[in-house]
């Protein structure tokens, strides 16, 4: 898939776990784990939206495109 997933990066550089991402966006642990492991065709922009505001970070921060 040529969309990369940068979650968990962004993650590790504020020093935050995958709970406390759920809890502060309200979206459950293991719908944030498939979208980490990029097990997800779709994503809401209003879950782009929680996930940016929560971790002061912008969309194109969460997201890599890398040609096949």
């Amino acid at each position: 898939m040529p969309i990369i997933i940068r979650l968990d990066r962004i993650l590790a550089d504020r020093k935050m776990s995958l709970t406390e991402l759920s809890q502060k966006v309200g979206i459950t642990i293991v719908n944030l784990s498939n979208l980490k492991t990029g097990k997800v065709s779709a994503i809401r922009l209003s879950t782009i939206e929680a996930i940016c505001k929560s971790l002061d970070c912008q969309p194109g921060d969460l997201f890599e495109y890398q040609e096949e």
